[in-house]
């Protein structure tokens, strides 16, 4: 027997070598293809593991802090955190903390946001006219911030060559270091002192422009507070200043700023353990359990009274931007003589805003310099602070989100407890911007320095100050993967982009970033931070008890002990942690953060511009890996059927091609299992030998893509060829057994019932198709089968993708495996064209005769090729729209909206995959076209 099949293949062995480089081919694919699919799947794997824990496990918010968005979209808000003040007791804590399983309870107490004044200063000594005497300069600021640009008030600086000197008044209760002498006018000598006047006090400090008879109004330059209970705090002359100064060739001005500055308490050591925040202090010392409110007496306290102080760690980092673009004005004074008088009596402010000026340039400064010179100050005052509300969405018609805007600010927010004064320096973002968050003030008692508080503040504390201990650096926190990241919010603002060329352009290509806007969209993170101890000292001075009295804490976050990423125990422990909590505290809102990652999500704010924010998608990591295990079982069996059935095809077609010497063999008394054994032992010998060189060839290759291990994945080869060789062909070599002997020899084309006429080359395609309707379904069912994978394949690839992105991590995971899916695809195509040009070739030579007879009776080699090609078109249409239909009709049965949003786009594909096939079909077709053409109607005849 191995000497016939030798034999026989020798005889054989253009039929042998096509078979053979076939299963080269399917072998080769399919051992490097598996290890593609295996090598991906370990690759997301490892990318999921990876990343899939961050700084915390477990997020435990107040009752009602969770967001109708983030219920219906499994996320969790950006900026959540800034708004959220209070809701969680000090006993919750202590209970989470000691449950069995946590690591470290971290917990967040946003008490609120103090305004830190400073100033920052413009040099516009280029500016002066370095001929006067004494000249005044307008600087007229513009504010731009985030999207936002805002008038803000004029400012002044005056710059004489006179020295300016210090003097008091008689009775020593007033003094200044802005004194001038000058020509007395005989209207405003009343108004000296020790015979100069202070050409600073009644623009800074005095603009009511009260005269002699107004006996409720300061007259002389006092001690005694402008009375401002009438005005507005979002009045921009409150924020009016004039720089005085002597000189020649130098001047500066200096604006006055405020910072909101989010002050919240934490414990200490959970804060080092979760995040590393000893390791960012920059200057003086960490925080530590010992750090408690602390009472002094008038001797220590720098304020002369009785205080309690709180430790505090001020961030060295601005965490609001903004840029003052400044117009520079000389203004005509008149006569340089005059302007002391001028300037050194009440109706100075009214003087001043009536001068006309001559721009002289413009200059600019960054908003961030006066919080750097706010960072030497050591102490800073409770006696106000603010909180304010989430963020609220409202879904859009095309499925991205739409911030609500808030009403307006109300001046009342930014005016006193004590003596009903305005606020000073309201930063100008909370009147002229669009408000998204509800704010509220918390004004304090009115017993500060006094120890215990009565009257109208019985039962409350005086309001505390705070004092620094150090001060840290958020740039050197740890980092934590930007693929699985949860917000990090005590330490950095939400990052946040535009989302079209119209608002990256308004953001000048640069994130938007928090604002001084209280009400803004983005609220700035906490910026002080103090301790758990400090918490009673802050809100029970409040002279209206709040929420934050009972339950002060905003978020806890959890790190549980023994997690190591998104393992079944991991998994075990996170879930039994948050059981614990939910069973224990049932209002509680607690979100599973392990295996989160940032999900990119579209903002559309109120004055039309679209950002892009990175909200958290909870849980992408599960569904990846098991996204990923469907997509990777599906893939293999998949290629492996289209390999099999490809190979199955072609040796069905091999032993079609041998009907007439198989019919001889069983007249020469051959029995069936003898045929059966022959057939199977050629396949046999024919695996191993592609399968040997498909080793080499799968070597190569595996090296060339960078395939690990693709030596020992290159063996694999030689016993899958054997393997898909041998049961590829039981089924043909069965059906050779059960042919009998006068059957096998017959041609194997069905006798037409009754004649018809054909009167062009297409219609004879389509009868030659009709009438060997086998070898027709044959060639079709592999083109079938390639198209009907692709199709399947696609959707699978599509719904993978729709399932694990829109989140960063499930977009790596995406990017990392389009490859092996591309390739799932292609090969799954190419063989089912393959299969067809194969079964159209053997048709070829079974014809031999009927091509002679054409020849004979006058038919030209280019009609010759077109019935050919009409055939092979025929083929492909009937093989890929076939496949199309049926991969559809899969797709459809696996359910579970594998289609969902993609079924234009697979439909499409499929039909692009019919097109495809059939054009790779005609193209394969040229090389037995070509060789057709050379061959003669003798030669033909002969073969038959």
């Amino acid at each position: 027997m191995i000497t016939v099949i030798l034999d026989q293949l020798r005889r054989r062995r253009g039929r042998a070598l096509a078979l053979a480089a076939g299963i080269l081919v399917a072998a080769t694919s399919f051992t490097l293809l598996t290890a593609t699919v295996s090598t991906s799947q370990a690759a997301t794997v490892g990318t999921v593991r990876d990343n899939a824990r961050s700084a915390y496990d477990i997020l435990v918010r107040p009752p009602d802090s969770q967001t109708d968005v983030e219920r219906r979209s499994a996320l969790v808000a950006p900026n959540f955190l800034s708004g959220t003040f209070g809701g969680i007791t000090t006993e919750q804590y202590n209970r989470v903390r000691g449950m069995a399983g946590v690591d470290v309870a971290a917990p967040v107490a946003n008490i609120g946001y103090l305004m830190v004044a400073s100033t920052v200063t413009v040099d516009v000594s280029r500016f002066l006219d370095g001929h006067a005497s004494r000249q005044i300069l307008r600087i007229s600021p513009t504010l731009t911030s985030g999207l936002g640009s805002y008038r803000t008030s004029d400012e002044y600086v005056y710059l004489t060559r006179s020295p300016l000197t210090s003097g008091s008044e008689s009775d020593g209760l007033f003094e200044s270091d802005t004194l001038e002498a000058g020509d007395a006018d005989k209207n405003t000598e009343g108004y000296r002192i020790n015979g100069k006047y202070d050409v600073c006090f009644y623009f800074n400090q005095d603009k009511t422009g009260g005269q002699q008879f107004g006996l409720n109004l300061p007259l002389k330059p006092n001690i005694i507070a402008e009375d401002l209970s009438d005005r507005s705090p979002f009045d921009p002359d409150l924020s009016s200043r004039m720089n005085c100064q002597s000189g020649r060739d130098k001047a500066t001005i200096d604006i006055p700023v405020s910072y909101p500055v989010l002050l919240s308490a934490i414990d200490p050591v959970a804060e080092d353990r979760l995040v590393g925040l000893g390791s960012t202090i920059a200057s003086g010392r960490m925080l530590s359990e010992q750090d408690k409110p602390r009472e002094v007496s008038g001797a220590e306290s720098i304020h002369g009274q009785r205080d309690i102080y709180i430790p505090a760690l001020l961030s060295d980092n601005p965490l609001t931007t903004g840029t003052l673009d400044a117009t520079v004005e000389r203004l005509d004074v008149g006569d340089p003589a005059e302007l002391p008088s001028k300037l050194g009596n009440p109706a100075a402010h009214s003087f001043v805003q009536s001068l006309r000026g001559t721009p002289v340039g413009t200059t600019r400064v960054d908003l961030s310099q006066g919080y750097r010179r706010a960072l030497n100050v050591d102490s800073f005052d409770t006696g106000v602070y603010w909180t304010v509300g989430p963020v609220t969405y409202r879904p859009t018609p095309n499925g991205d989100l739409a911030a609500q805007p808030q009403p307006p600010q109300k001046p009342g927010l930014w005016i006193t407890n004590s003596n009903k004064q305005p606020f000073g320096n309201v930063p100008e973002e909370n009147h002229q911007g669009v408000q998204y968050r509800e704010v509220t003030s918390h004004t304090s008692t009115d017993c500060i320095g006094l120890g215990t508080c009565d009257g109208v503040d019985s039962g409350r504390l005086p309001n505390p100050f705070v004092r620094l201990v150090g001060r840290y650096d958020t740039g050197q926190l740890p980092g934590f993967s930007p693929l699985s990241e949860t917000p990090l919010e005590t330490y950095q603002p939400p990052q946040v982009t535009g989302a079209d060329s119209a608002t990256r352009a308004k953001l000048y290509d640069k994130p938007l970033l928090p604002d001084r806007n209280l009400g803004g969209y983005i609220s700035p993170p906490p910026t002080m931070l103090t301790t758990m101890d400090s918490i009673t000292a802050l809100t029970e001075s409040r002279r209206v008890p709040s929420l934050q009295d009972k339950a002060p804490l905003s978020a806890i976050r959890i790190r549980v002990a023994g997690v190591t990423g998104v393992d079944t125990a991991s998994r075990a422990r996170v879930n039994a942690v948050a059981g614990k909590i939910r069973a224990t505290y049932p209002l509680l809102q607690v979100d599973v953060t392990v295996g989160s990652s940032p999900a990119l999500r579209t903002v559309v704010l109120a004055d039309s511009a679209q950002v892009t924010e990175r909200w958290v998608a909870k849980g992408v990591a599960l569904r990846i890996l098991r996204a990923v295990d469907t997509k990777s079982a599906v893939l293999f069996v998949l290629v492996l059927v289209v390999c099999a059935l490809f190979l199955g095809q072609a040796a069905l077609a091999s032993v079609r091609s041998r009907r007439t010497e198989i019919g001889t063999l069983r007249c020469l008394g051959w029995s069936g299992g003898e045929v059966l054994r022959l057939v199977l032992g050629e396949l046999v010998v024919i695996g191993l030998a592609a399968g040997a060189a498909g080793a080499v060839l799968a070597y190569v290759l595996g090296g060339a893509l960078g395939q690990p291990d693709a030596g020992a994945k290159s063996l694999l080869v030689l016993p899958v060829a054997l393997l898909l060789a041998t049961a590829a062909g039981l089924i043909p070599a069965w059906l050779a057994t059960r042919l009998g002997p006068m059957e096998a020899v017959r041609p194997p084309v069905t006798a037409a019932r009754r004649a018809r006429p054909v009167r062009s080359v297409a219609g004879l395609a389509a009868l030659n198709l009709l009438r060997v309707r086998g070898r027709t379904l044959l060639g079709a069912a592999g083109l079938a089968l390639g198209v009907a994978a692709f199709t399947v394949l696609l959707a699978l690839t599509l719904a993978f993708r729709g399932e694990v992105a829109g989140s960063l991590l499930g977009s790596a995971v995406v990017a990392q495996a389009r490859g092996a899916d591309y390739l799932s695809v292609a090969l799954s195509l190419v063989l089912g064209a393959a299969g067809a040009v194969d079964v159209l070739v053997i048709s070829q030579r079974e014809r031999a005769a009927d091509l002679a007879v054409l020849r004979a009776t006058g038919w030209t080699n280019r009609e010759l090729a077109k019935l050919t090609l009409y055939e092979g078109i025929g083929l492909a249409l009937l093989g890929g729209l076939s496949g199309a239909v049926a991969g559809l009709a899969g797709v459809l049965a696996l359910g579970r909206g594998v289609l969902h949003g993609h079924l234009f786009t697979v439909t499409g594909a499929a039909l692009l995959a019919t097109l495809a096939a059939t054009a790779l079909v005609v193209a394969a077709l040229a090389v037995p076209i070509r060789g057709l053409s050379r061959i003669s109607a003798a030669d033909l005849a002969a073969a038959d």
